[in-house]
């Protein structure tokens, strides 16, 4: 059992009902097994850190690839209250699914 708390953000719960119910359930279950450890790789988790690239600053935040069906989920995780906040989960077209992380991780303070 995890120690983490999962949450989401109001939007990355829409983003999550726009996919298809196969995809849907593939993303889901990715992220309950990430969700057992959402840290960065660097420290032993399953997360892939993100940088800041030009305007758009993600350093702070992960991300899951989920290469099969092209989608992606970023989130960010709270050591303090061990919790992993989902932020996007999108299809990855060119850099689309980042600028609207950044957007919500602004809009959010995270």
């Amino acid at each position: 059992m995890s120690k983490w708390t999962l949450s989401f953000l109001p939007e990355a719960v829409n983003d999550l009902k726009k996919l298809d119910k196969g995809v849907r359930n593939r993303v889901a279950k990715t992220i309950e097994r990430v969700l057992e450890n959402p840290l960065p790789d660097y420290e032993g988790g399953y997360g892939k850190p993100l940088e800041n690239k030009g305007d758009i600053e993600l350093a702070g935040l992960c991300k899951i690839k989920l290469r099969s069906c092209g989608v992606r989920v970023v989130y960010k995780v709270v050591s303090v209250g061990s919790e992993m906040t989902v932020i996007v989960v999108g299809m990855r077209e060119d850099s689309e699914v980042y600028r609207e992380a950044i957007k919500r991780k602004l809009k959010y303070g995270l």
